[in-house]
């Protein structure tokens, strides 16, 4: 049986003081179940006494029930000069619901000087007194051993005394931090190792980590490796500075590569969903990046390499994407090859002559050097197999359409879009209004045939991105627009290019609504019949 490493996040506190990081309590909640049934064991709700925000989520969090997470209220030892039985915040987290309390303590002389101003002994005290305090009213307690790195490499000594005190005291948990995210790998598992030697059973060991040095993941990693059972850390690495260590990335690496058990296998196939999840809540952008969940962990490009993957997935991917719920994008650019136009035609129900595949290479590399990027449309690429191989069906055709933009003396500006188009014979005119011109074309495309295209209802228009090619050209440059569609399943891009950024934004608007359309999405109809 694999050993088990206990996963704790701290998305919600520590995560939240990341920049431009801010959600409500209702929004924390979201994340708290999402991460429940990601199936991680600690969730860290919060600092109890910090500000009236966390004071509503514990609110909510009372009434709320977990799965299989445990919610952790944080805090801080006792203020030094007082009992920790007479310090207001000690006091709330003692007679709330939540079972398990995290509190922070120093380690370090430089902050015993500068910050906190207590003599070491003291600082000895306020630990040990703080966690007996809690753990007498019933609580679990983990320690968390504040710039424990840096107290090791000024005073080991000093250091091992603290989370000893902390373990004696009655700690479950001492966690060693690296808050300043300064150290490296080889460091954090010599200090990891003495601790475990010191401590020797008396309490479990974990270890949080920051990022500054761009060894968040690693340190976690190897402090496992070291003796650490528990491991600390954020959704997507939110937090502040560079972040925290990311427990998108430290999960998988541990399970998938080093055999411990961190969560069920099945629930680990949410990682990816829930990493982008917590990125909608939190209104960020996903790092399309980002180790197993980014857009672009099993994306492939090249020639060479995709037909590898064709081959034998092992030839260029660490780990099955599916094991994290991840999908293997094949990537089109003017680099593919036939191969690679296989797969994808494979991948959406279609088959090729080596012919025809050729033939579909030369036509991306021609529209590549026009300034088009099919790698970031998949949907536009999916339409162009069709065109260059017969398959493709229009859902319309148009004979014209004209955009009207309009400021007015009042300063109000009002756009209206016409089209005229033929479906199936007959011809429709619609004209809508729309708070810009590619809104105002879209409103009046549904218009025209939502109803003989019901499934057009579903898609929405997701993302609007425009690039200037030849900037030297100034307004008269060539413009490529990238749009992204959902119909609430699937995601898909799509391209338009031309020096008029509405007629590129038609043709990415219209090749958004005509790969929504294809079989192989979810909902796709045919053609309503004629009333």
């Amino acid at each position: 049986m694999s050993e088990q490493v206990l996963i704790y996040d701290t998305t919600l506190r520590d995560g939240m003081q990341g920049e431009g990081m801010s959600l409500s309590a209702e929004e924390k909640l979201r994340v708290v179940h999402a991460i429940d049934e990601l199936g991680f064991h600690f969730i860290e709700a919060g600092f109890l006494s910090s500000n009236p925000k966390d004071a509503e989520l514990f609110d909510l969090l009372e009434n709320e029930r977990l799965e299989r997470s445990e919610l952790v209220a944080f805090g801080m030892t006792r203020r030094r000069d007082i009992s920790a039985a007479d310090d207001p915040a000690l006091r709330l987290m003692a007679d709330s619901f939540v079972p398990v309390c995290c509190l922070v303590g120093k380690t370090w002389q430089l902050h015993l000087d500068k910050v906190t101003r207590v003599d070491p002994e003291e600082n000895l005290r306020m630990i040990a007194d703080s966690i007996a305090f809690l753990t007498a009213a019933g609580k679990r307690v983990v320690y968390d051993a504040e710039h424990f790195f840096e107290g090791f490499r000024d005073d080991r000594a000093y250091a091992l005394r603290c989370v000893r005190a902390a373990a004696e005291a009655g700690a479950e948990w001492v966690t060693l931090c690296d808050t300043n995210g300064s150290t490296l790998p080889d460091e954090i598992s010599h200090a990891t190792h003495a601790v475990a030697t010191e401590l020797d059973a008396a309490a479990g060991l974990g270890i949080h980590t920051h990022d500054d040095a761009g060894c968040g993941v690693a340190n976690s990693i190897v402090a496992v490796e070291a003796g650490a059972r528990m491991v600390q850390g954020t959704v997507n690495g939110y937090g502040e500075r560079c972040g925290n260590a990311n427990l998108t990335t430290i999960v998988p690496g541990l399970q998938l590569k080093l055999g411990y058990d961190c969560v069920d296998r099945e629930l680990l196939t949410g990682l990816t969903e829930t990493a982008h999840l917590v990125d909608e809540i939190c209104n960020v952008s996903p790092n399309p990046n980002q180790p197993y969940v980014g857009r672009n962990a099993f994306a492939h490009k090249g020639g060479m390499h995709v037909a590898g993957i064709q081959r034998d997935t092992r030839t260029f991917e660490h780990v099955d994407p599916a094991a994290v719920g991840a999908d293997r994008r094949l990537l089109i650019s003017e680099l593919s090859g036939k191969g690679t136009v296989h797969a994808r035609a494979e991948q959406i129900g279609l088959s090729l002559a080596d012919d025809d595949a050729a033939r579909v290479v030369d036509r991306v590399k021609e529209l590549e050097s026009r300034g088009f990027h099919f790698e970031a449309a998949d949907g536009s690429f999916d339409l162009l197999i069709r065109k260059e191989t017969g398959e493709y069906q229009p859902l319309f055709r148009l004979e014209a359409w004209r955009v009207i933009a309009e400021k007015r003396e009042d300063g109000r500006v009002q756009t209206e879009a016409t089209i005229k188009i033929w479906v199936g014979g007959e011809r429709y005119l619609r004209s809508a209004e729309g708070n810009g011109p590619v809104n105002a074309l879209d409103r009046a495309l549904r218009a025209a045939i939502g109803d003989v295209y019901p499934h057009l209802r579903d898609i929405q228009l997701v993302n609007y991105k425009v690039r200037i090619l030849d900037e030297q050209k100034g307004t008269g440059a060539v413009t490529r627009v990238l749009l992204d569609a959902t119909d609430g399943v699937d995601t898909w891009g799509t391209i338009g290019v031309s020096e008029n950024i509405i007629e590129a934004s038609w043709e990415a608007l219209v090749d958004s609504l005509e790969a929504g359309m294809l079989p192989t999405r979810r909902g796709a109809t045919a053609p309503a019949a004629r009333r």
